[in-house]
């Protein structure tokens, strides 16, 4: 144990969580980073990138380096990778769906570069349950999908052993609205899944199964609440290691410890006051590096200004520097776990744990956490509302936005000689993007392509097989995501996840009844009750916001139509037409709302759709106002969290449609 005069423990890895544009453009990012301190990368990819479609593909239009970096191919990855030492770095991939993938060309760029695959270090996302339930950048169905998981895991153990295959997250999950108890239980129901799979697999010996659990990793969430969130990891610790040992007779107390990075909570960061986003930062950072015996190996922090749009450079500098001063500055690092012996810690920790196993027990008599994916997806939709209700009636404060609201002009949202306070995707990269992947198919051996992704396919057929070492095969001839991903789908189909809306219904009484009565009255006297379509065009999957709505809409007496995320832009149209809606509801949160909404919007007219459309996302206001000016009646952002006040006016605007003057805004 550390103590006064003894020295210092070693720092947590510092990560930023970075990518955008292209590989060139995020490698030069990369390396200023690590210039800075950063002692670790962390990979941020972008949509088409994790929902497996290449550049030009269709889907991927409006999506290309918008929020992460385009990888497409074995080029890319060394583009990204250049002057970075490999064989020395901890790399972070926020991968999931496309996870052996990226895997694949981080390993072929390896071996192209003389490095031992033996010899890397880092980690793959991969936890695919929480992409079900909150993320949003799944492909396949879950079956396929945990066997993607196992054959990874299988391979990694013996020929990347420092590499860690998956990492379980419950970062997420509190994106999603769930309470300690719920981000505890559904994580480690999600690890036991997998290596329940991996043991019953046959592609481990019994024999490795200790060294299998020693390589899974956790991505942990921290939120306002520091203390709550010191207990929660303390709980986890906990409970990890009673599972370690009892289900998996792992006996080495090393191969039985929770690790876990951390990114400290984005939901909580607010576009109102965002210069309180920076206390609220460091105190999250505090949860989970105050308890020496439970604290992150590895930190990223998010930016002051994520709720307005996609950081600087210097807004992630920032991020590090809090890091920094953390950890080099104050005695954090100098003293034994400060809370041993605290019985108001143990208290609580004890009342997590033993709550959160209850909760397990209960997921796991359902089959475990990827049969019981609808279930667990109507759970967080609930817990998420009833966070929003508290939120909209003042019960839960949040500083800026419903508390304490005067307030000065921000400096740091004016811009500085001209530069905006937050990056912004230069859209030629995309057509750059088409061509380069267009270069890259004509220069490559097509035959051997063709080959390697027949042998892909048979292998996905052959549940006996593992799929890696073909992966590794198509990333070294020059395959690309989109294929990859497209051979997969030929045999392991695709899936569309739960919405979950319905758990959510019925929480919100008082706080609707004027609107309820005025939405009674129009079903009652002007054609039955308010229609509203929900509809989340592109790739995004985070579909928080527009689950919320549909919820407050139904408790509103809308008749709601929400078919979940990826929809085109012609399936939304055709679903207004045909539902005979009064409002669209669109919601982006990928930053690809100039490109995706006007194509909406043309789509609606050419199928004689007049109904009003309203927008809710990440929107700065100069883009606000772009959309307004397309024809767009209402745009909603994260300020806007007062749901009453959002349902009155989407009644508005059916009463004005009714009434034949559907032009007014509310």
């Amino acid at each position: 144990m550390a103590s006064p005069g003894s020295g210092r423990d070693k720092p947590w890895m510092m990560r930023t969580y970075s990518g955008h544009t292209s590989a060139r453009a995020s490698n030069r990012l990369y390396r200023t980073n690590l210039a800075k301190g950063q002692t670790g990368l962390s990979i941020a990819f972008d949509l088409p990138t994790q929902t497996g479609y290449d550049p030009d593909a269709p889907e991927a239009a409006g999506e290309v380096g918008k929020v992460g970096v385009p990888v497409v191919h074995r080029g890319h990855m060394a583009e990204l990778l250049h002057d970075i030492p490999l064989g020395d770095m901890n790399t972070s991939m926020t991968i999931n769906a496309t996870a052996a993938w990226l895997l694949g060309l981080y390993i072929a760029y390896a071996e192209d570069t003389g490095i031992d695959r033996r010899v890397l270090q880092g980690t793959t996302q991969n936890d695919i349950v929480k992409e079900y339930l909150s993320r949003g950048t799944y492909i396949f169905p879950p079956a396929a999908s945990r066997r993607l998981i196992v054959d990874m895991i299988a391979y990694t153990v013996r020929e990347v052993p420092k590499w860690n295959p998956i990492n379980v997250c419950s970062y997420h999950l509190q994106e999603a609205g769930a309470t300690p108890v719920q981000e505890i239980a559904y994580a480690l129901a999600t690890a036991v899944g997998v290596l329940d799979a991996v043991r019953d697999s046959g592609k481990v010996d019994p024999s490795e199964i200790p060294a299998v659990v020693g390589r899974m990793s956790f991505f942990v969430n921290a939120g306002i609440r520091f203390v709550e969130e010191t207990c929660k990891v303390r709980a986890l610790t906990r409970m990890w290691d009673r599972i370690c040992l009892e289900r998996y007779g792992v006996e080495d107390p090393k191969l039985r410890r929770f690790r876990y990075g951390v990114q400290v909570n984005s939901l909580g960061l607010t576009e109102a006051q965002p210069e309180n986003n920076v206390p609220r930062i460091v105190l999250e950072a505090l949860g989970v590096t105050l308890s020496r015996d439970a604290r992150a190996r590895a930190i990223q922090l998010p930016a002051w200004n994520e709720a307005l749009g996609l950081p600087r450079p210097w807004d992630q500098q920032w991020s590090l520097r809090i890091q920094q001063i953390l950890a080099y500055e104050t005695d954090l690092l100098e003293y034994a776990d400060i809370f041993e012996g605290s019985t108001v810690i143990e208290a609580k920790t004890a009342g997590l744990a033993e709550a959160a196993g209850e909760e397990l027990e209960d997921v796991l008599a359902m089959g475990g956490a990827f049969e019981a994916v609808d279930e667990l997806k109507r759970r967080l939709v609930r817990s998420q509302a009833e966070r929003v209700r508290r939120i909209e009636t003042g019960e839960l404060l949040v500083v800026g936005v419903n508390s304490f609201t005067e307030t000065e002009p921000s400096p740091l949202e004016i811009a500085y000689e001209g530069e905006s306070t937050i990056l912004k995707v230069d859209p030629a990269a995309e057509a750059q993007l088409r061509a380069d992947v267009g270069t890259w198919r004509a220069q490559r051996d097509t035959a051997a392509v063709e080959a390697a992704l027949s042998e892909l396919r048979r292998v996905a057929a052959d549940e006996d097989e593992n799929l890696m070492p073909a992966t590794i095969a198509l990333a070294h001839v020059g395959g690309t995501t989109g294929e990859w991903a497209g051979a997969l789908r030929e045999v392991f189909g695709e899936y569309r996840a739960p919405t979950g809306v319905s758990g959510g219904v019925g929480l919100r009484g008082a706080e609707l009844a004027g609107v309820r009565d005025r939405a009674r009255l129009l079903a009652e006297h002007r054609g039955g009750p308010p229609r509203l379509l929900v509809a989340k065009p592109g790739l995004d999957g985070h579909s928080n916001g527009a689950e919320q709505i549909a919820v407050a809409a139904r408790d509103a007496g809308f008749e709601v139509v929400y078919q979940g995320i990826r929809l085109s832009p012609e399936q939304i149209a055709v679903a207004a037409r045909d539902e005979d809606v009064d409002v669209v509801g669109i919601s982006i949160l990928s930053g690809s709302h100039l490109e995706l909404v006007p194509e909406v919007l043309d789509r609606l007219r050419v199928a004689g759709v007049d109904a009003p459309v309203v927008v809710g996302g990440i929107i700065p206001a100069e883009d606000a106002e772009v959309l307004r000016g397309k024809g767009v009646a209402a745009v909603y952002t994260p300020k806007d969290f007062q749901m009453g006040r959002i349902m009155d006016e989407l009644v508005t605007l059916v009463e004005h449609r009714r009434n034949g003057t559907h032009g007014a805004t509310p």
